[in-house]
C-alpha cells in the first residue's frame, strides 16, 4: 500500500472507506476509465482483510457485477451456492417447525439466485484488483473533516494530510462520520434487536438449502458455507443477545441448539460470536455538491431479507456507470447535476427496501397468536402461487426494475 503523492496532486474521486463498497467502486470506476484517479482511505490493514471470519450472502446479480470486475473467479471457488431456502415460522419451545414456504435457488438456469462467501477470500480479491488497476491506498489515516470548494473537495486526513478530489464518496459505514459532517440527516430508530453472528460446523452437510426460522424474537437464519459449516444470524433482544455473547459455551451451544434443531446432527462453534445491535437508518438525501453516500452510509437496514450488502453493491453499480458517462461526455463527476442522476436512481429503492424489511420484522419478530395465523396463511397461500415465487426469486437475486450495467453482467 501506498501513500498519496501529495496535496498538491488532484484526484477525480476519493473514496472514504475500504470495505466491499468502496474497493468495488474503486475497481468499477478504473476498469470503466484507466485514466481516473482514484484514491481509497481507509485505517484498516489491507493486509489483515484476509482474516475477517464472517461470511456474506452475495445475489446472483452482485456476482455478475464481480465477474465483470474480474474478482469473482477467485472467489467462486471458496462460495457455496445456495440451492434452496426453506421458511418456517413457529415458537421456541415448539416440537415441530412447519415448513411454509420454500424456493428453489435459482435466478435463471444453472445460475444460484445467491452464495455465501467468506469474507476473507472477497475482500483480499477486492482490494488486489483495486492496487492492480492503480487505485492508490491512504492508510493509515481516517478521513477527520472536508471542505467543499467550488471546484473540488479539501479531505483532511486524521493525521493532517490534505487530500484534493473532484468527488468525495463517503463508504464509511453505517455511522459514518462523513454523512454527518455534510449535514445529512437520516430517518433512523432502533429496534431494540441485535444480530448474534457466528459460523458453526455440523455433522450432516446441508447440501446448500438456507433456512429462516421466525421466532419470537427475531428470525434466526442458517446459511450454508463450503463443506459442513453454516453461518448464522441469530436475532434476539438486545439485552438477551449480549448475555449469550458473554455466556460460557455450554450455555451459549445449549440455547444455540434449541434454535437450530438436530437435523444437521452434533454441532460445533467455530470462531467468535458477536452480536450487532440492529436498526434503520435511510439518508434523506444521498448527495450534495461533490459528496456522495453509498453503501451502509445510504442506508442501514434490518437483515431479514439478507439485502444489505447486495444495496451497497448496487449503489457501486450505479454510481460508477453515472460517473463513467459523466467523464465520456466531458462533464464534472462533482457536479450536482451528474450526482443528481445517481441519487434519482437509488433513493427510492432504497427506501422502499427499508419500509419493506422494517415490516417484516415488526410482523413476524411477535408472539401474537392472531398475526401468526394471518402470516402464516399469507406463506402457504405464496408457496401455492408460482408466479409469485418467481417473483420473489427476482427481488432476491437482485434483477428487480431497472438495473445498472454490472449487475447485469454488462461493462461500463
Amino acid at each position: 500500500m501506498a501513500r498519496t503523492g501529495g496535496a498538491e496532486e488532484m484526484f477525480d474521486v476519493v473514496i472514504a472507506g475500504g470495505g466491499y463498497v468502496g474497493l468495488s467502486l474503486a475497481v468499477a470506476l478504473k476498469q470503466g476509465d484507466a485514466g481516473l484517479k482514484c484514491a481509497v482511505v481507509d485505517p484498516k490493514p489491507m493486509d489483515q482483510l484476509h482474516k475477517d471470519p464472517r461470511a456474506s450472502a452475495i445475489a446472483a446479480a452482485a456476482s455478475r457485477m464481480l465477474t465483470q470486475l474480474g474478482v469473482w473467479q477467485d472467489i467462486e471457488a471458496k462460495a457455496q451456492p445456495i440451492n434452496e431456502m426453506i421458511v418456517t415460522d413457529s415458537k421456541l419451545r415448539d416440537a415441530v417447525r412447519p415448513v411454509f414456504l420454500t424456493f428453489g435457488g435459482e435466478a435463471t438456469e444453472g445460475e444460484p439466485f445467491a452464495h455465501m462467501v467468506p469474507n476473507g477470500v472477497m475482500m483480499p480479491a477486492l482490494h488486489e484488483a483495486a492496487a492492480g488497476l492503480g487505485v492508490v491506498f491512504a492508510a493509515p489515516a481516517v478521513a477527520d473533516t472536508f471542505r467543499t470548494q467550488a471546484d473540488h473537495v479539501d479531505l483532511v486526513l486524521g493525521d493532517g494530510e490534505v487530500l484534493k478530489s473532484r468527488l468525495l464518496v463517503a463508504a464509511d459505514g453505517v455511522r459514518s462520520r462523513l454523512r454527518d459532517l455534510a449535514g445529512i440527516r437520516t430517518v433512523d430508530w432502533d429496534y431494540g434487536q441485535s444480530g448474534i453472528v457466528t459460523t458453526v460446523r455440523h455433522e450432516r452437510p446441508h447440501n446448500g438449502r438456507a433456512e429462516e426460522h421466525f421466532l419470537p424474537s427475531g428470525p434466526f437464519a442458517i446459511l450454508p458455507l463450503p463443506g459442513n459449516c453454516s453461518s448464522l444470524v441469530w436475532t434476539e433482544k438486545t439485552s438477551d443477545a449480549d448475555k449469550l455473547v458473554r455466556a460460557d459455551d455450554f450455555t451459549f451451544e445449549l440455547e444455540l441448539e434449541r434454535r437450530f434443531g438436530h437435523h444437521l446432527g452434533t454441532l460445533e462453534v467455530l470462531g467468535p460470536r458477536r452480536a450487532y445491535p440492529l436498526g434503520l437508518k435511510l439518508a434523506r438525501e444521498f448527495v450534495k455538491p461533490r459528496f456522495a453516500l453509498a453503501g451502509d452510509a445510504a442506508h442501514g437496514i434490518h437483515p431479514i431479507a439478507g439485502q444489505g450488502l447486495n444495496m451497497g453493491f448496487k449503489d457501486v453499480a450505479a454510481l460508477a456507470e453515472v460517473l463513467i458517462d459523466a467523464r465520456r461526455l466531458g462533464q464534472d463527476p462533482g457536479g450536482f447535476d451528474v450526482l443528481e442522476r445517481y441519487q434519482r436512481w437509488r433513493r427510492f429503492d432504497t427506501f422502499q427496501m427499508g419500509v419493506v424489511t422494517d415490516v417484516l420484522n415488526r410482523l413476524f419478530s411477535n408472539d401474537n397468536d392472531i398475526l401468526r395465523a394471518a402470516r402464516d396463511f399469507g406463506l402457504g397461500l405464496v408457496d401455492r402461487m408460482p408466479g409469485l415465487k418467481t417473483k420473489f426469486i427476482k427481488e432476491a437475486s437482485g434483477f428487480a426494475g431497472p438495473i445498472p450495467k454490472l449487475l447485469s453482467g454488462e461493462p461500463i
